[in-house]
């Protein structure tokens, strides 16, 4: 995954050596506040949800997460480490921008891992303002002692990426 600056040159990290910037290096980016008025899908997060984040980071004992694994929180990025054969996740989108509208799934799996999102299609109308997504990671071969970064984007079609 290599991203480029406006200009199209690439993201450097910061530091000795220089090397291109993955997303340990660039973390959430930069914000333009005219999208982010108008973000089109969240996904919401119940507040108790993180009181059980917290609880799993300080005590993996005292984790009361749907398997203890923090990947079950309903957020927009997902890690999992050391996958070895399937795990299945579910997040769940709501529509806050125009009332009737389909976003279609595009996917760019990691390498040694296929990702399937079913539904790939929502559509929203005035009844139906959330979807629930089911992403399912499954490892083709065993990738060692590397980090695999990839996205989920959902797309209007037009102007609209999320």
């Amino acid at each position: 995954m290599k991203l480029t600056r406006p200009t199209q040159f690439p993201i450097e990290a910061d530091g000795v050596p220089r090397k291109l910037a993955d997303p340990f290096d660039f973390g959430g980016g930069h914000i333009n506040h005219n999208r982010a008025l108008d973000p089109r899908l969240i996904y919401d997060v119940d507040p108790n949800d993180y009181f059980k984040f917290f609880n799993c980071t300080n005590d993996a004992s005292n984790c009361d997460l749907v398997d203890a694994h923090l990947y079950h929180l309903n957020l927009p990025s997902v890690s999992i480490s050391d996958l070895k054969s399937s795990v299945s996740i579910k997040r769940t989108v709501t529509n806050v921008g125009d009332t009737d509208t389909i976003y279609r799934a595009v996917v760019e799996s990691p390498p040694g891992a296929k990702i399937i999102v079913g539904p790939s299609v929502f559509k929203f109308n005035a009844f139906n303002k959330v979807h629930t997504f089911a992403l399912t990671f499954t490892s083709l071969h065993a990738v060692q002692g590397d980090f695999n970064f990839r996205s989920l984007t959902w797309s209007d079609g037009g102007k609209h990426l999320v």
